[in-house]
């Protein structure tokens, strides 16, 4: 068995943001020469999200209108966690849209479905942050 790793690393200028991280997965999956196995990619901070879905700007704007009404960034006096940062809502809505995903690899492709893409969610932006991509098979 083979096992690749390497880190994407993101600066986002905003606080928020979606981004699709499909072609740097695939070119990491054709780097690792890995044709069958598994892809996990992983966001390496507690302020930010790796999920899959549509690349939809409606559906990213719903998102960000639902995230919003779950974990409201203000008034910042809500959450015990803002005493040092401002960010205690980007850690629930890290906490929504997940930590990680796990793709399969067939025929050294992402074996994704119809309109999947991998994003990677950024709740609290403005500084750089890791995603891994840990790819394991044969």
């Amino acid at each position: 068995m083979k096992s690749y790793h390497k880190e994407l690393w993101f600066e986002v200028p905003s606080r928020r943001a979606f981004i699709n991280i499909t072609p740097e997965v695939e070119r990491c999956l054709a780097e690792s020469g890995i044709q069958e196995g598994l892809c996990l990619v992983n966001a390496m901070h507690i302020t930010a999200s790796v999920f899959i879905n549509d690349d939809e700007s409606g559906l990213h704007h719903d998102y960000e209108v639902w995230l919003e009404k779950l974990a409201p960034h203000a008034p910042t006096g809500q959450y015990r966690h803002n005493g040092y940062e401002d960010n205690a809502d980007a850690h629930l809505k890290r906490q929504i849209m997940g930590r990680e995903v796990v793709v399969a690899v067939t025929a050294g492709r992402l074996h994704l479905g119809p309109w999947e893409q991998i994003f990677y969610g950024e709740f609290d932006g403005r500084r750089k942050k890791r995603v891994l991509v840990k790819i394991i098979g044969e």
